[in-house]
């Protein structure tokens, strides 16, 4: 009888760990979704509103910023929109355990060419090698963002098939949609603002149904046994707050 009761109390305590832990870790995905979606909605409005300082069928995001003395909030704006964006894969990385070294590495690598493309003059009558310089880091920036991208999609794609035909048609979007817009109106803001745009937008999506999916998860574990699922709710919040008084 006393180990039958020990192993009950011991049972009991790992159910009450078990439920801890899974609280405190819809906690943090929440904050984290809610932190990425913030800062992907910042550096989206920043990107539409640096683009578009000048005329974007005219003038690119280089030009702007060296041709119009906002070389400044040009390297800022590159800073800002480019953390947000590797901080964004990066979550999501962490999110669906995705261990690609080289993944990794291409994103941060990626942000660096684009930092570095902000900060190079890009004023090819007054510095021709600086402008050249200028051109291979901005697509360098493409290049590992992509490389570093697009293996996680169809990584996404495996693990969640519902999500293949959607995902199918964001990367038709940015990359099919950018070329295009290339080649009709050659290198102009026009083409920035659609990769940059896009791609903002596809990691919004990507953030809101990925860590909603994880939260979803996490809810049904945390509230297997209720019969009626808001008094579940009730009971998992009051708890939390009962525990957070006597700490």
């Amino acid at each position: 009888m006393d180990k039958n009761l020990q192993k009950d109390t011991s049972t009991t305590k790992n159910i009450k760990l078990d439920v801890i832990y899974i609280q405190e870790q819809l906690l943090i995905e929440r904050r984290i979704r809610i932190t990425i979606m913030s800062l992907l909605l910042a550096a989206l409005l920043f990107t539409v509103i640096f683009g578009t300082l000048q005329n974007p069928f005219q003038y690119t995001f280089s030009k702007i910023g060296n041709r119009f003395d906002n070389r400044i909030l040009f390297v800022f704006w590159a800073i800002f929109t480019g953390g947000a964006i590797q901080t964004s894969i990066l979550a999501l990385f962490r999110l669906e355990h995705y261990k690609s070294k080289f993944a990794y590495k291409f994103i941060v690598l990626g942000t660096v060419f684009l930092v570095l493309s902000a900060i190079i003059p890009a004023l090819a009558e007054t510095y021709p090698i600086w402008t050249w310089l200028h051109v291979i880091t901005a697509g360098l920036y493409g290049i590992f963002l992509s490389l570093g991208i697009a293996p996680f999609i169809r990584f996404v794609s495996r693990q969640n098939p519902r999500l293949k035909s959607v995902i199918k048609v964001w990367a038709v979007i940015i990359w099919v949609g950018s070329v295009a817009w290339m080649f009709i109106l050659g290198n102009t803001g026009i083409f920035e603002l659609w990769g940059f745009g896009s791609v903002i937008l596809f990691l919004l999506y990507l953030s809101l149904t990925l860590f909603e999916e994880q939260i979803v998860k996490r809810s049904v574990r945390l509230l297997q046994g209720e019969n009626d699922l808001n008094s579940g709710i009730e009971k998992i919040f009051f708890r939390r707050k009962k525990r957070n008084k006597k700490s």
